[in-house]
C-alpha cells in the first residue's frame, strides 16, 4: 500500500517534467490525427530512451512514473510533439490550449527541454516505441558479439606467490632429506651409541633428539631462510595492496540508496550521472537534478532536507568518492561505455543492489590489463575500426582484442 502511494505521488510530481509522456495521457477524441513520422532508427530510438525517458516511462500502457508511451503516434500531431520536446515553455507561452492544461494541472511545474533533439533523435523514439509494442522486446546481445570477460586480477603479486611456494616446497624436501641422512648417520655411530641410547626413555630420547636437530647448522639455516622467505611473501603483499581499496564504501553525506533509485524505481545510470556515455567523467548529480523529483516528493525527509539546504546556502553537497584512480592513470568513461559498449556494472559491480555504494574491483593495472586481453573490439557500425579489423583479419584467425590495438601499450593510459 505504501509502495502504491509512493509511486503515485512521484508519477503526479515529475509528469510535467516528461515530453512524450504527456502526449500519452491525452484524451485521443480531442487531438487530430496526425501520419506517423516513420523512418526512425529503432536501435538509436532504444538508446535514447533508455537515457532519458525509461526513468518516468514504459514503452507500453503501464504507467511507472509518468504515463505509458503505447500508441503515442496516433494520439498526437509530431509536428507538436516535436516542439513540445525541444522548448516546453515555449508552447506554454505560445498560448496553446493543450500545453496550458498540462501545465495548470501538474502545479506550473516546469519541465526540461531536450532542444538538442532534432527530427532523427524524435523519430527514433517514436519508432522504438512503436517497435516494443508491435513485438516482445528481445534480449539485445552485446554490441561487440562476445561480451567481455570479467578481468580476473593478474600482475607481479601472483608470480611472487608462486615462485615463493615453490621455493618453500623444495626447501621442505631437502630438509626431510638432511633429516633422513642425519638419523642414518646415527644409526653407523656404533654400537655403543646404540645401547647408550636404549637405555633412555622416550621423553630423554625424544629431547635428545630435539637437541640434535637445534644444533645442526643445517636446520637452522632452513628455518632462518623460511622466516626470510615468509617475511619477503609479506612485505610484497603489503607493497602490492597499497593504493587498493577493494570493499571501500565510505559512509555519505546523504544516506542516497542506489537500490532504490537504480533498483527498484529503474532509473538510468546517465539520468544522474550525465557524462557516463559523453565524456572522461560520468560526473556527479548536481542538486538540481535530484530536485526534477523531490521538488515535491519526500520533502520531509531528513535526508531530502539537507538537499534544501545545499541549495539554500548556496553549498555543494561533499559527496566522498568511491572508486579513485591514481593521477597518473588516464581513464576515459565515453570510450568504454559508448564506444566499447561496456555496462556499467563491469568495473562497478550490480550497483542496483548496493543500498551504500562500495568499491568492488580492484582496479589495479594488472586488472585493467587482464580486461584488455580478454575483451573484443566493437567494431559493428564504427567505420573508425574497420580499416584496422581488415588488416587484423589478414593476419589472425581470431578476433580483434583490445590488445591488438594497442590496449597494452604504457602510453594507452600513462602519457
Amino acid at each position: 500500500m505504501i509502495r502504491k502511494f509512493y509511486k503515485s505521488i512521484l508519477a503526479l510530481a515529475v509528469a510535467v517534467n516528461i515530453s512524450i509522456g504527456y502526449v500519452a495521457a491525452q484524451d485521443s477524441t480531442s487531438t487530430a490525427s496526425a501520419a506517423p513520422a516513420g523512418g526512425g532508427d529503432v536501435a538509436k530510438g532504444e538508446g535514447l530512451f533508455k537515457n532519458n525517458c525509461a526513468q518516468c516511462h514504459a514503452v507500453t500502457a503501464e504507467v511507472v512514473v509518468g504515463p505509458g508511451l503505447a500508441g503515442i503516434e496516433e494520439r498526437r500531431d509530431y509536428a507538436w510533439l516535436k516542439k513540445w520536446i525541444n522548448n516546453p515553455m515555449g508552447v506554454i507561452a505560445s498560448g496553446d490550449k493543450y500545453a496550458n492544461e498540462l501545465y495548470e494541472k501538474y502545479n506550473k511545474t516546469q519541465m526540461t527541454a531536450f532542444a538538442a533533439f532534432g527530427d532523427d533523435e524524435v523519430k527514433a523514439i517514436l519508432a522504438y516505441v512503436k517497435s516494443a509494442n508491435a513485438a516482445p522486446v528481445a534480449t539485445a546481445a552485446p554490441a561487440g558479439g562476445t561480451a567481455p570477460v570479467a578481468a580476473a586480477e593478474t600482475g607481479g603479486g601472483k608470480f611472487i606467490n608462486v615462485i615463493l611456494v615453490a621455493l618453500l616446497v623444495i626447501m621442505g624436501l631437502v630438509l626431510v632429506a638432511l633429516l633422513g641422512i642425519l638419523q642414518l648417520l646415527n644409526k653407523l655411530s656404533g654400537a655403543e651409541a646404540t645401547s647408550a641410547e636404549g637405555s633412555l626413555s622416550f621423553a630423554e630420547k625424544l629431547q635428545a633428539g630435539l637437541k640434535n636437530v637445534a644444533a645442526n647448522k643445517t636446520v637452522r639455516s632452513a628455518i632462518v631462510w623460511a622466516f626470510i622467505l615468509l617475511a619477503t611473501k609479506a612485505t610484497f603483499d603489503g607493497m602490492y595492496g597499497i593504493g587498493v581499496h577493494q570493499g571501500y564504501a565510505p559512509k555519505q553525506p546523504i544516506a542516497f540508496s542506489h537500490k532504490l533509485h537504480a533498483g527498484e524505481m529503474k532509473i538510468n545510470c546517465a539520468y544522474c550521472h550525465t557524462g557516463v556515455y559523453k565524456g572522461k567523467q560520468s560526473g556527479i548529480p548536481s542538486a538540481n537534478i535530484c530536485m526534477n523529483c523531490h521538488n515535491a516528493i519526500k520533502r520531509e525527509s531528513p535526508e531530502i532536507q539537507k538537499i534544501y539546504t545545499a541549495i539554500e546556502t548556496n553549498k555543494p553537497i561533499e559527496w566522498v568518492r568511491v572508486h579513485n584512480l591514481p593521477d597518473l592513470a588516464y581513464f576515459n568513461h565515453a570510450q568504454h561505455t559508448n564506444v566499447g559498449g561496456l555496462e556499467c556494472k563491469n568495473c562497478h559491480g550490480e550497483i542496483e543492489k548496493m543500498e551504500v555504494v562500495q568499491q568492488r574491483s580492484t582496479l589495479t593495472m594488472g586488472w585493467c590489463i587482464d580486461c584488455h586481453r580478454k575483451t573484443e573490439v566493437n567494431g559493428k557500425d564504427n567505420g573508425y575500426y574497420t580499416k584496422l579489423m581488415e588488416a587484423h583479419t589478414a593476419v589472425s584467425k581470431g578476433a580483434m582484442k583490445v590488445q591488438d590495438n594497442g590496449g597494452l601499450e604504457c602510453a594507452k593510459c600513462h602519457y
